[in-house]
């Protein structure tokens, strides 16, 4: 037997052997839970590519997180499996959730506005299950809202702007122009500004709201000329949740003043131009796999199920008790190619994680700042601190 035809022999013993111990591998499986028809990825909003829109829907972060699994589950005599499943409403989606708990499935990701997600904790509350928030930044969901079972990957609309105060501070802009949106999430985030803006010792000069409408009558309330003139500030703050006013201010302001909030600079779990920690790898196997770029939704997804992953590979696929406890504490180290150790809080189940403060192509800074301290976790100075917290699950 020659060289050449021993080594094809081998090639496919070792194959055979790979196949035998995948089909005798335990499987754990994700289920993936997404609307039908999710007004965020709306193609009209995302066609203008707003910095506060997302690029996509993140189910590719979590194919991506599932495709860096293999070798790890291959070690562990496990593998991963991703179910997705879609429905109308948060009652469909429990529904859909249910046949999937049947079947074994413990660990959900789900991609839904805020009101649908706390549908869904609560109508699971007590379960044997854990579901992870990919995409909610509402406060209202770490706070009066939270879940034991309900975990938060994404950073709240508080992470934001305590991330975006921290600059402002650090920028000596301390005077703001608020300039406030006509829909409920408009208000949410004006809300969680006007909280850190306290915190930080800012001065909100003013609070304006805007209107896009074709009354003549209106006119005026989407005039950028008009709302940004009378007083001096030093910045300009937008809280527009879908971005179409927002991507007309910077540059139109009566005064030469820079624009944070929707757009100008925003803070994100993830920006694609973050050039640090292997960023640049993690981004690269993402626009392979969704051909393009990867957003703070698509990170969200795919670090819950890395986070699942460190779990169960670090406490060797323990029973499904220990593993919560182990994937909920101060152990567990989850890399999120941002420079820092991430783990979730234990009071309202937010992943600690920095901000990056980025402009369309560019991270300008990482949040937290240097000089902003917190007594235990610098990260803790972004969102809720402990005693800050409203969450009793």
């Amino acid at each position: 037997m020659n060289l050449r035809a021993l080594t094809h022999i081998l090639l496919a013993a070792t194959m055979l052997l790979f196949a035998l111990a995948a089909g005798a591998a335990e499987v754990i499986r994700f289920g993936y839970l997404e609307l039908n028809k999710d007004p965020r990825y709306d193609e009209k909003k995302t066609f203008f590519r707003t910095l506060s829109r997302p690029f996509g829907q993140p189910f590719a972060g979590a194919e991506v997180a599932l495709r860096e699994a293999r070798f790890v589950g291959q070690a562990l005599g496990v593998s991963f499996d991703l179910v997705r499943a879609r429905g109308a409403d948060a009652s469909a989606l429990v529904a859909e959730l249910d046949k999937l708990h049947a079947e074994g499935v413990r660990y959900f990701l789900i991609d839904a506005p805020g009101k649908v997600v706390a549908e869904v904790a609560a109508a699971t509350r007590g379960r044997e299950l854990l579901i992870f928030n990919v995409s909610a930044a509402d406060d209202a969901l770490r706070q009066a809202q939270c879940q034991a079972h309900l975990y938060h990957t994404i950073p709240n609309h508080g992470m934001q702007t305590d991330a975006l105060a921290q600059f402002l501070v650090f920028k000596k802009w301390r005077n703001v122009l608020l300039l406030q949106g006509p829909l409920d999430d408009d208000k949410l985030i004006a809300a969680a500004f006007e909280n850190s803006a306290r915190r930080l010792g800012l001065k909100i000069v003013a609070k304006k709201d805007f209107l896009l409408s074709n009354d003549p009558r209106q006119r005026e309330l989407g005039n950028v000329g008009l709302l940004t003139a009378g007083g001096d500030y030093d910045v300009v703050f937008v809280a527009d949740s879908d971005g179409e006013f927002a991507r007309s201010v910077p540059y139109d302001t009566v005064r030469p003043r820079p624009v944070v909030g929707a757009e100008g600079l925003v803070a994100e779990a993830w920006h694609w131009a973050w050039p640090r920690h292997g960023a640049p790898q993690l981004t690269g196997r993402f626009e392979k796999q969704a051909k393009r770029h990867m957003g703070s939704a698509d990170w969200a997804a795919w670090i819950a199920v890395k986070a699942v992953v460190e779990a169960v590979v670090r406490t060797e696929n323990a029973p499904f008790a220990r593993l919560v406890a182990y994937l909920g504490g101060e152990e567990i180290t989850i890399d999120g190619f941002k420079g820092n150790r991430l783990y979730f809080r234990d009071w309202d189940r937010q992943l600690r994680q920095p901000i990056l403060i980025a402009t369309h192509n560019a991270v300008i800074e990482r949040a937290p700042i240097q000089g902003f301290l917190h007594q235990t976790n610098n990260m803790d100075t972004l969102g809720f601190d402990r005693r800050d917290s409203q969450c009793k699950p």
